[in-house]
């Protein structure tokens, strides 16, 4: 068994690379800005987006461990849904919440706004039945972080638990246009087997499911002993309680064909 992560350490770390991208947005990349927050404008309506989260109530979205939404951990404060603070434990307050409907291909965007050492993240291809234990349900996951106070920033392979990365998996770009003081736009897009990253218009990372090279990070990575890591077809939406205070709004969703 050391014989194979010994031979598989430079391949994974050779895929990290390939799979990190840094390249703007073209205008078919771009999504329509309304300037009102959480209100769709006619734009995006007429391109097929939708609201997640309406920025007043918590319809659409409950717990991950529940058919309720939390009834601690998580606020709304005037059109913010907010993850509190408790210590930097991970999914022990609030807990994770997830999105009632489960999604296949996709264009998911949330804006984020991280505070001091913050950790949180956004999960794809949930499955909430998978882990009935303590932490955080199971799925890919746009990493959250204050990369600079944060020590999950230097754990992991070659950055792959830095902001915008596919956490333990892939690495975003060192270089990326984060606002670690202001709202950042998280884009993520799903068409089949095929993944990208974006933060603020800038793609980060893009990868393929499901094939030999996907399985050879999975092995390499903290999700080696889950069966099938990410290859469902289809799973819930997360916002994820880590512990720090986190913001987020606009979160919408354009579902692909």
């Amino acid at each position: 068994m050391k014989r194979t992560f010994l031979f598989l350490f430079p391949l994974v770390a050779a895929i990290a690379v390939i799979a990190q991208v840094k390249r703007p947005a073209k205008d078919s990349d771009k999504i329509p800005q309304n300037g009102i927050d959480n209100v769709l404008s006619a734009k995006e309506k007429a391109a097929g987006w939708k609201l997640l989260w309406d920025g007043k109530t918590t319809e659409g979205w409950r717990s991950a461990r529940s058919t309720a939404f939390p009834t601690k951990g998580w606020v709304i404060d005037n059109g913010i849904l907010k993850v509190l603070s408790s210590e930097g434990k991970e999914s022990a307050n609030g807990g994770d919440i997830v999105t009632v409907k489960k999604y296949k291909n996709f264009k998911l965007s949330v804006d984020f706004k991280i505070t001091p050492g913050a950790n949180s993240g956004i999960k794809y291809f949930v499955d909430t039945e998978l882990n009935k234990g303590e932490g955080s349900s199971i799925g890919c996951e746009f990493q959250v972080l204050d990369d600079a106070l944060h020590p999950d920033a230097k754990l992991g392979v070659k950055g792959n638990r830095t902001c915008a990365s596919l956490y333990d998996l892939i690495p975003a770009p060192a270089n990326k246009p984060m606002h670690k003081d202001g709202w950042n736009t998280a884009l993520i897009i799903v068409k089949g087997n095929h993944v990208e990253h974006w933060l603020n218009g800038v793609k980060m990372l893009e990868y393929e499911r499901g094939n030999q090279m996907w399985r050879a990070l999975v092995a390499y990575s903290k999700f080696k002993d889950w069966p099938n890591f990410g290859e469902a077809a289809e799973g819930n939406i997360l916002l994820q309680d880590h512990g720090n205070e986190v913001w987020f709004k606009n979160i919408k969703i354009k579902e692909l064909k």
